[in-house]
């Protein structure tokens, strides 16, 4: 069985987050949490919320033990970007991109 969670909208960057990804695909759940738990980036305290919630959405199902979920995969797809202006000198404007990404997680037992 599979469970899935997914965050949208999440205001980081769709490259940084997916360096962090990378490294808890086809992990243990326990394991995955604590990879993500001492790695210092803003992207693996969002990436751990949403394993999280699919652990939570897969106790849900019946017959399913938690304890041997493993994280099947991590996508992480590219949202809507956010165009900002920064004004400069002499009447001058750049543009800023806020970036956004989407973040699914799928745990499936072993």
């Amino acid at each position: 069985m599979e469970a899935k969670a997914i965050a949208k909208y999440v205001r980081v960057s769709s490259r940084k987050v997916r360096i962090v990804a990378e490294n808890i695909k086809g992990k243990p759940v326990e394991d995955a949490l604590n990879i993500l738990k001492f790695t210092p980036k803003k992207s693996a305290m969002l990436i751990s919320k949403v394993l999280y919630s699919a652990i939570a959405n897969a106790g849900q199902l019946p017959g399913v033990d938690v304890d041997a979920l493993v994280v099947g995969n991590v996508l992480v797809d590219e949202g809507p970007t956010q165009k900002r202006i920064m004004p400069r000198a002499m009447g001058r404007a750049y543009r800023i991109l806020k970036r956004t990404s989407h973040i699914t997680v799928v745990v499936k037992e072993k």
